[in-house]
């Protein structure tokens, strides 16, 4: 069975996977400060390994969001390029590189 969805290809509805990993961050990044505060102030062991697991699923959902990011980026100068005008057809080259 094949599922063909946009959502799950690579380059499609980057703002709405932006938008899912970053409110996974937020809440990550929030459990983790209440588990860590809690460990200082309780020293149970269950709060000292939640409070590392979210740290790691904080810097996981990091990386996930810069990606997003880096590929909307990435499109909107896609875009910009496409849209750019061509220099007119008659318009003299402009020599590169050229020794002196």
């Amino acid at each position: 069975m094949t599922i063909h969805l946009s959502v799950l290809r690579c380059g499609s509805c980057e703002p709405l996977k932006a938008g899912f990993h970053a409110t996974a961050l937020g809440l990550v990044a929030i459990m983790g400060v209440y588990n860590a505060a809690a460990w200082l102030a309780r020293r149970e062991k269950h709060l000292a390994v939640n409070a590392l697991l979210y740290t790691a699923l904080t810097a996981w959902e990091q990386q996930h969001v810069a990606h997003h990011l880096a590929a909307l980026r990435h499109a909107q100068e896609d875009l910009i390029a496409s849209q750019a005008p061509a220099p007119p057809a008659d318009a003299p080259a402009v020599p590169q590189n050229v020794a002196a």
